[in-house]
Parts: structure tokens; C-alpha cells; sequence
């Protein structure tokens, strides 16, 4: 295969990712050419409707793949809904970057009583709520060095953030946030690369980037997240870690306003890590998730 095709969003962010694939991959195929193909995913976001829906940006590169336009796909897992597309797998999720949360303006400890600490995320603005019920939390959209740069103009004291996605543009953290006090959403920090499922050659290729442990733990993380509703928007927290040849795996659950917060966790073996993530959303659900989500009986 001379030529690889990938499609990719056009924020810089998302081309970051997409030439780090295409690297790996020409140092591992030296007679491969991978171009990448901006394909344009914006959703139209506005102060009052900063999130449209699950998948938003991943669905026009999904019908780009089907349509042959190109080869393969790369997302940031988070962004791409826990319900599989027909006629499309997944054919590699490389190693993890950071999965934490991180502030960008301010430490957290740092901020005033009062302070306006901008995110577009439900999961992050409940996580804010919990953790420092005194700031106002706004919504705050747009890619990454616009959310940035509303810190910085003033308009924002701060910014919760990825700290994958702000260290893979070689940006700094004011603080980094422990898994401790808050869990990243599922699959935070991975990337995955989406091909056709009739395209077996494209997938060996792409195979290589593969790593097991990475993908046990997205894998039981966004288990969770399908058990209890299967969308990105819901204030869902899970992190899942391989260590030791052991699954660890948690997730939380926090109400909107900050008030209320269950979580659950369990260890086990890699093999059993969807039993392990049925458990927790079951335990989740019977301590209160579903009156939290809004989930019906």
C-alpha cells in the first residue's frame, strides 16, 4: 500500500495527532506515504448551545470512511461515541498521553472565592462544582488556543482543560489535577484509529500502533459510560489503569450542581474488565446515578 489516507479534523489539535499517526507509521513502513485529508467536522457552537450532540466530531470523517474517501480516521477517543458504526472498527488505540484534568489561568487552590472558570463540558463543570462549589462555572467553547485565549484576554480565570490535548500542542498547565480529586472522562488521553472494516490490509498496518493495556482500560471506561446512558455529554468520570498485570477501574458520577458525587471501584484481571465495568455502572446506578442522569427506571 503506497499511499494511506487519513482523514482528520482541521483544528490544530486534531492535525497534531493525526501527522504523530502518520510518523509512527512511516518509521515503521519506510515505502509508506501517509497524506492527511482535512475534512471539515465544525460543529456551529454558540454561548448558549456550546454542545450539539455525541459524535459531533467525529461523524463527518465516519462518512468519509465509508464512502472511501479515505483510509483511516484518527479521533481523540473521548470524542467518539460508545455505540459502534457499521461497516467501521477500530483498528488501533496507541499508547495513552496524560489522561488528567488540568486548569490553565490558575491553580485551583489559587482561584478566588467567586472566580469564573470557563468549560463547555457537563462532566467537568459538576467536577468544578464539587470540588470548589464557590467559583462560577461558565461555559466556554471553541478549540483549545481559543479557550486559552480567553484566559488570557481576561474574560476567564481559568480554563479546565485536557492535559493531553495542551501537552501535545507543547502548552503549560498552571496545575495539573490528581486522578485523586477528579477522574478524567472516558477514554481522555487515548487516541483511536478508525478504519473500514472490509479493509483488512489498512488494518494490520495500523495494528502496529496497537497497545493492549491502553485499549483494556479505555475499553472498561467506555463500558461504563454505555452502561449508563453511552453518551460524552453525560457527567460520567472513569479511569481505568493496567498496572502490574491488574485492572484498576472507577468512575463517578456528580450531580449538575456539584452537591452530590458516587463512585465505585473494583480490581480484577485485564480479561475481566467488561464484567468489571458492568459491575461498577450497576453499583453506580443502584446508589443513585439514574436519579442523577436522569435516566429512566
Amino acid at each position: 500500500m503506497p499511499v494511506l489516507r487519513i482523514g482528520t479534523r482541521g483544528s490544530q489539535l486534531a492535525l497534531v495527532q493525526s501527522q504523530w499517526v502518520a510518523e509512527q507509521l512511516e518509521a515503521l513502513e519506510p515505502d509508506l506515504e501517509v497524506r492527511l485529508e482535512v475534512i471539515d467536522s465544525r460543529p456551529v457552537l454558540t454561548p448558549d448551545n456550546p454542545a450539539l450532540g455525541d459524535g459531533i466530531f467525529v461523524k463527518e470523517i465516519q462518512m468519509a470512511l465509508l464512502g472511501g474517501k479515505v483510509d483511516a480516521g484518527v479521533h481523540s477517543l473521548k470524542d467518539l461515541p460508545t455505540a459502534p458504526v457499521e461497516g467501521l472498527t477500530i483498528a488501533a488505540i496507541p499508547p495513552r498521553a496524560d489522561p488528567r484534568e488540568a486548569l490553565v489561568g490558575s491553580t485551583l487552590d489559587g482561584l478566588p472565592q467567586g472566580a469564573r472558570v470557563g468549560t463547555s463540558s457537563p462532566r467537568r463543570t459538576a467536577q468544578l462544582r464539587y470540588l470548589r462549589p464557590d467559583l462560577e462555572v461558565s461555559p466556554l467553547s471553541g478549540n483549545l488556543p481559543t479557550r486559552i485565549s480567553k484566559v488570557a484576554s481576561g474574560e476567564y480565570a481559568a480554563a479546565m482543560l485536557a492535559a493531553a490535548g495542551l501537552a501535545r500542542l507543547g502548552l503549560e498547565a498552571d496545575d495539573v489535577i490528581p486522578i485523586s480529586l477528579a477522574l478524567p472522562a472516558p477514554g481522555q488521553g487515548a487516541l483511536a484509529v478508525e478504519v473500514r472494516a472490509d479493509a483488512p490490509l489498512v488494518a494490520e498496518l495500523v495494528a502496529q500502533l496497537h497497545d493492549a493495556s491502553t485499549a483494556t482500560a479505555v475499553h472498561a471506561e467506555r463500558a461504563v459510560l454505555s452502561r449508563l446512558g453511552g453518551g460524552c455529554l453525560l457527567p460520567v468520570s472513569a479511569y481505568g489503569l493496567v498496572e502490574d498485570g491488574m485492572l484498576n477501574l472507577e468512575a463517578r458520577v456528580i450531580s449538575s450542581d456539584g452537591g452530590v458525587q458516587i463512585k465505585h471501584s473494583v480490581h480484577g484481571t485485564p480479561g475481566d474488565h467488561l464484567a468489571m465495568a458492568a459491575e461498577v455502572a450497576r453499583t453506580l446506578l443502584d446508589q443513585g446515578a439514574r436519579e442523577i442522569l436522569g435516566l429512566g427506571a
